[in-house]
């Protein structure tokens, strides 16, 4: 994992803490015969008095996000952890290596105890318990509300993610009009590790239908083909009707920028799920490493 940077995609609000790894056929995320290079991406949502992280990394990647958060916040800013998937890796890996480094006051999740959640280091790593960073729960149970900073005046949207396979949570900033979509709109990967990995204004000349479907059922949406697909199809719907999005900020792969290639990803995704749907086709296993 050589390239890393940090992309300021919202000016003074929105950075994507960025780190490429190569695509070997071992990382779930992306189709078995994929190759060249993908990036993760942790966001930084930043104002005056506090900022919210969305995800922490794989642990293997703890000194860069360590660096780069670093460079963005000083270590008394006021900083909540909020993992999109609790219960996977690249959203939990570093999240106790950053509360020693920083002031994390709270962590938003649906669980008690969220510490428990994070600790994946042997405890023989500490002295004694007190060694422990202590980050309370901030509950997301029932309606969450969710903030940037402590003045209340930019609020976050987060919901249950309308298509998941895991707990997965969406995440919408209204200031910034930028939609966090964890897992999904994560297709697109590239032979360089430079990228580009923001797309901006023009429509990317990797998306399509036929692409999109192959990506979902050589991943983790697998499941998709045959499957009731309606139902989570309008809930989609919902999300692009009811929020104004701007961007579309995906948990790896590149950063889609202008209406008209959110429009365009929404639109992709429709068309995938409406052909996918139980009405359309029989139900169908496709193994990891089968093409379709």
């Amino acid at each position: 994992m050589s390239y890393s940077t940090i992309t300021e995609i919202v000016q003074g609000k929105v950075f994507a803490l960025r780190n490429t790894f190569s695509l070997d056929g071992r990382v779930s995320a992306y189709p078995d015969a994929a190759r060249g290079y993908a990036i993760s991406n942790c966001y930084l949502l930043k104002e005056d008095d506090g900022a919210v992280l969305l995800d922490t990394g794989a642990a293997v990647l703890e000194s860069s996000i360590i660096h780069q958060l670093k460079s963005l916040i000083d270590d008394d800013m006021p900083l909540s952890l909020f993992p999109l998937r609790i219960n996977e890796f690249m959203s939990v890996g570093n999240a106790m290596s950053i509360a020693r480094n920083f002031n994390v006051v709270d962590c938003y999740a649906r669980v008690p105890d969220v510490q428990d959640w994070l600790d994946f280091e042997s405890s023989s790593s500490y002295k004694n318990e007190n060694k422990r960073p202590a980050i309370p729960t901030n509950s997301l149970a029932g309606a969450p509300d969710c903030q940037v900073g402590k003045s209340g005046h930019r609020r976050l949207q987060a919901f249950s993610a309308p298509i998941r396979l895991i707990s997965t949570f969406w995440v919408y900033d209204e200031s910034t009009k930028t939609l966090f979509s964890s897992d999904m709109f994560s297709h697109i990967w590239r032979e360089e590790e430079s990228g580009p990995w923001v797309v901006k204004d023009e429509i990317d000349d990797v998306s399509s239908s036929p692409f999109v479907r192959s990506f979902l059922l050589n991943t983790r949406y697998w499941w998709l083909e045959g499957a009731s697909i309606d139902p989570l199809r309008q809930n989609v719907k919902k999300v692009f009707q009811q929020y104004e999005i701007d961007i579309i900020a995906p948990a790896f792969g590149a950063i889609f920028s202008g209406k008209k290639n959110v429009e365009n990803q929404f639109a992709i995704l429709d068309e995938v799920l409406c052909k996918l749907d139980s009405s359309v086709v029989e139900p169908y296993y496709v193994p990891r490493g089968m093409q379709r």
